[in-house]
């Protein structure tokens, strides 16, 4: 079965289609901690600093991290595998570009992405898929182009089903992993890491905070 089609798609779909506007309300800005801020600050700050092309936020979801960066002067764009979700991020956002797709094959030229964030959304990946992400990661970023990738973390890798949230049915997997297997892979889909930040739960979280940067040589 192809990325294209992978079960795993179509039931991460389903599952945000279900529970997109519970989620928009509940998490109306996902960047709440100051550290998380600055680190997407300094994302586009790199950026900037290596050239002109655009930004792929990729599980964009309602589009506020998006819109983030384009406060900053990041030209920028959301990916991301719901409908409803797109459709939640272009009402809020009319201003930007929104559509949907998959980090396991995005619909993009190569070496035309300025860089990719992907906050949150890797952990809906199964491990099989991960190196076909990292992959097109390096084919479509430009040459020095970064990554920020940020997840849920810890000293183990595990994994959590849900069938349930906010009231809805829902078919969704979560991977967590550490810095140290996220790197490797990384590293094998030719992307240089440059910096690993693990923050300890803050307020509601239940698991640690990490967040990988790494670029394009």
């Amino acid at each position: 079965m192809s990325d294209s089609t992978a079960d795993f798609l179509q039931t991460t779909r389903s599952s945000y289609d279900a529970i997109a506007k519970d989620y928009a309300s509940r998490f109306p800005d996902g960047l709440f901690h100051p550290l998380d801020r600055q680190l997407v600050t300094a994302f586009a700050e790199l950026v900037t600093a290596n050239g002109p092309a655009p930004v792929a936020d990729l599980g964009s979801g309602p589009g506020y991290v998006t819109a983030r960066l384009h406060g900053m002067g990041v030209p920028a764009f959301g990916v991301d595998i719901s409908p409803a979700m797109v459709t939640l991020a272009r009402e809020a956002h009319p201003e930007l570009r929104f559509h949907v797709g998959s980090m396991t094959s995005l619909d993009l030229p190569d070496a035309t992405l300025g860089g990719i964030l992907a906050l949150y959304s890797t952990i809906h990946v199964p491990d099989d898929h991960l190196p076909t992400a990292f992959a097109e990661f390096h084919r479509t970023l430009v040459p020095g182009g970064p990554v920020l990738l940020a997840f849920q973390s810890g000293t183990e890798s595990g994994h959590l089903h849900l069938a349930e949230r906010f009231g809805h049915q829902i078919d969704l997997d979560y991977h967590w992993r550490t810095p140290e297997q996220v790197t490797a892979l990384l590293t094998e889909a030719g992307l240089e890491p440059v910096a690993t930040v693990v923050r300890e739960p803050d307020a509601e979280e239940t698991r640690a905070r990490a967040f990988l940067l790494a670029r394009r040589p």
